[in-house]
């Protein structure tokens, strides 16, 4: 697995960064493997199995395009990203996603598009049931 980042690094880096004039807030996305199936989370399946791990990989490229895109949307201004790879346990780190820009509704809007855009066009999740 990748080593993961430090927050308060990215943080630091962007506060350094010269978009930093422009920004009046960031966002940040820690997604983390959990135990209830996606399935039982999603659809209200019930009798699943508890999820013990996951096999998680993704495209690089693929990320890259969103990100790329995401900096379209108005008033965005700095995005961070990384994403595991491998096999991952109950409460592991799966992604990070930190974004900078100038207002509040931008930024929500701007995370909630990108976070679901990797999660529906660049990842795979396999998990793994106990």
């Amino acid at each position: 697995m990748n080593k993961k980042p430090s927050i308060d690094q990215w943080l630091a880096e962007a506060k350094a960064h010269e978009s930093a004039k422009k920004i009046g807030m960031y966002l940040t996305h820690n997604g983390i493997v959990r135990e209830s199936a996606k399935a039982k989370v999603r659809e209200g399946a019930e009798g699943t199995k508890p999820v013990i791990g996951m096999r998680f990989s993704y495209d690089r490229a693929k990320v890259d395009e969103v990100i790329e895109e995401t900096y379209k949307m108005e008033g965005i201004y700095y995005i961070k990203t990384w994403l595991a790879e491998g096999e991952l346990k109950v409460g592991d780190d799966i992604m990070y996603v930190l974004i900078g820009g100038d207002i509040r509704p931008h930024i929500i809007d701007a995370l909630q598009h990108m976070v679901g855009r990797i999660k529906d066009e660049c990842v795979e999740e396999v998990e793994i049931y106990g």
